[in-house]
């Protein structure tokens, strides 16, 4: 499945993302919190990584996979939240 670049930062927490700067991915992992403005997020920590900044004003991108979520109205809201559509619109 294609994977999209997110400027939303803040809606990501629990999410698994990518974090690429240019074309280079730097590191895979779950979205532990965000800054409300999405300005930066802290990726969890895993068995080989620390608890790790990423900050966009760096020049790093985050970029998510579509995954399939129990529900209809969950699908529906991470949907419009990935393309920047709205819920009543759908």
């Amino acid at each position: 499945m294609p994977s999209y670049r997110h400027e939303d930062w803040n809606q990501l927490v629990g999410a698994f993302v990518e974090v690429r700067k240019g074309k280079r991915s730097l590191r895979r992992g779950f979205v532990d919190d965000a800054m409300p403005d999405s300005s930066a997020i802290w990726l969890s920590a895993d068995g080989f990584d620390g608890r790790t900044f990423v900050d966009k004003a760096e020049g790093y991108e985050v970029w998510v996979e579509p995954q399939q979520l129990e529900g209809e109205v969950a699908y529906r809201m991470t949907s419009s939240a990935l393309h920047g559509i709205s819920a009543e619109t759908q």
